[in-house]
């Protein structure tokens, strides 16, 4: 919530509101912001803006290519919720699930590793790997197709822990299945920890033709500006504490 663009301009517009009663010309001033921010959101496609960089940096990957297996990323999944109503709960990064069930059926040569711990705030409660398990079982995914990490709770620990999980050997090359948005920092995650991977982005949020790009609600533009915001700053973290080999990875 602290980095959050659209958390920063309500504060804008609550602070100004109450210095409307002891400062009117700086609360003026801080509410015409907040307002004028929040215009913006609605009028321009600054989600778009944020996101087309981020969701454009890698292509699909080539049919033709050698793997040796196949990682697919958490964050699809509400730990927390899936244990409480005992049936999985989907967020809007399900599409790698979707890949996961599509790929483990075409692809039965090879292995595949889900990666995906506990809630942040919720370290000793059920698992991602949990309720992933539990989709992919209702999804006729035979038992044992998937192999799962269950301990990680960011990008970095995915990419250290599956490696525990797998070792992967110089040379080979696994497939990375991720959302587009988060695919340049898990690139850059995995390169770090010295693992060959192909990016295979999922779960676009931006649109390549300009026609479409205001086709969004404004509480869905507030969210996608969050989301995009995160990258970025997550992206810029990752690189300055080592657990990215760049700033900005590409192919």
């Amino acid at each position: 919530m602290i980095f959050s663009p659209g958390a920063w301009l309500a504060v804008l517009c609550g602070a100004g509101a109450v210095l409307l009663w002891f400062r009117p010309r700086a609360g003026r001033i801080l509410v015409s912001l907040g307002a004028l921010g929040f215009l913006a959101i609605a009028v321009l496609p600054i989600d778009q803006w944020l996101l087309l960089p981020l969701e454009n940096r890698f292509p699909q990957p080539p049919a033709d290519t050698k793997l040796a297996g196949i990682i697919v990323l958490g964050g699809s999944i509400d730990a927390a919720l899936t244990a409480d109503r005992g049936m999985p709960a989907l967020n809007s990064a399900a599409d790698r699930l979707t890949a996961l069930a599509a790929l483990a059926r075409s692809r039965p040569d090879l292995p595949i590793v889900f990666t995906g711990g506990p809630a942040p705030n919720r370290p000793d409660g059920p698992t991602e790997a949990d309720g992933v398990r539990l989709l992919m079982r209702q999804l006729g995914v035979p038992e044992g197709r998937v192999q799962y990490e269950q301990a990680s709770r960011t990008t970095y620990e995915n990419a250290v822990l599956s490696a525990r999980i797998v070792h992967p050997k110089p040379g080979d090359v696994w497939l990375l299945v991720t959302s587009a948005a988060h695919m340049p920092r898990a690139i850059g995650t995995f390169r770090a920890a010295r693992w060959t991977v192909l990016a295979d982005p999922v779960g676009y949020k931006s649109f390549r033709d300009p026609a479409d790009r205001g086709r969004r609600w404004f509480g869905e533009r507030l969210w996608l500006i969050d989301t995009a915001a995160h990258e970025w700053l997550g992206m810029v973290a990752y690189w300055g504490m080592g657990w990215s080999s760049e700033l900005f990875p590409g192919p």
